[in-house]
């Protein structure tokens, strides 16, 4: 008797278990081969992975997403967290911060890991929580590596909640701070005495993978201090950025002959005038007294 036709469930899950048992994130075409799936198939039913959260796709590779993660704490071990960890540990251990990484969703970003130092336990880590643009830095540093379209959701889950878009002390202006300078700071939006400084990991333009942002009091964020912070930063995030594109990868990911590739955005931030709101990280702005800013954003 023959097999029954694989259905479009059947080609999704088989792709989805496919990235999650690969021993290091595969290509395009080794998940259509390993699936049996012309690589255009294959290309347009991950595309939808990726949209739903199933799937996480860093330049040519795939990851498990965190739908996946959710549900599997197996896939953890080939996941972005996994992958990443070193690298927060060491941003941790170099700047005395707690780092947290996160991932894009569909209108806020959600924290994955967190590496928290013993001085800052007092902060919150925010660990699996969804974080919305308006109110931390990292998804402000996502959003603005994100293309004009694919802002949307973010600024409207903002704007429902009843934050201004426009004017010098809109979300908008502070996308366009933050793209202009590649970081996004924030003070005392979300814990009154904490600052936090992010900056996104970009392997394709106009879609970044994830964000890393520094968390802790005001103080370390002071003027003096902050050039030092954003160059750590900017060192981790290019290496995880290496990290998640492997060895010998193109700068534009593989695609089918019959698609297109997109692109779009950098990522950046804008000074503060006033301590209340998220701003950009140059230039260098000095916190008060008692600094505020988000918690880990």
């Amino acid at each position: 008797m023959p097999a029954a036709p694989r259905t479009a469930v059947d080609k999704a899950l088989d792709l989805v278990e496919a990235v999650a048992r690969a021993s290091q994130p595969p290509r395009l075409i080794d998940l259509a081969e390993e699936v049996g799936l012309h690589r255009a198939t294959a290309y347009r039913v991950l595309v939808d992975l990726v949209r739903r959260g199933w799937v996480l796709r860093a330049g040519d590779r795939y990851l498990p997403g965190t739908a996946v993660l959710q549900l599997s704490s197996s896939a953890a071990r080939n996941s972005l967290g996994a992958l990443a960890r070193p690298v927060l540990a060491a941003l941790s251990e170099r700047t005395g911060m707690m780092v947290n990484l996160q991932v894009p969703e569909v209108d806020r970003s959600r924290v994955i890991d967190v590496v928290r130092p013993d001085r800052l336990a007092m902060i919150s880590s925010l660990t699996g929580q969804a974080l919305p643009v308006h109110r931390f830095a990292g998804p402000l540093a996502l959003v603005a590596a994100l293309s004009p379209a694919d802002r949307v959701p973010y600024l409207r889950a903002a704007e429902e909640s009843g934050y201004p878009l426009d004017g010098p002390d809109g979300l908008l202006a502070d996308i366009e701070d933050a793209e202009r300078t590649g970081f996004a700071v924030e003070y005392g939006r979300n814990e009154q005495p904490v600052a936090s400084l992010a900056r996104a990991v970009v392997t394709r333009q106009g879609a970044p993978v994830c964000a890393l942002t520094l968390v802790g009091l005001g103080p370390d964020f002071g003027e003096a201090l902050l050039p030092g912070l954003r160059e750590r930063l900017r060192e981790a995030t290019d290496e995880l950025a290496r990290i998640l594109s492997g060895p010998g990868t193109p700068e534009v990911p593989e695609v089918p002959e019959d698609t297109g590739a997109t692109g779009a955005t950098g990522q950046a931030s804008r000074p503060p005038s006033s301590p209340s709101r998220t701003t950009s990280a140059s230039p260098s702005p000095s916190p008060s007294p008692s600094p505020s800013t988000e918690g880990p954003a």
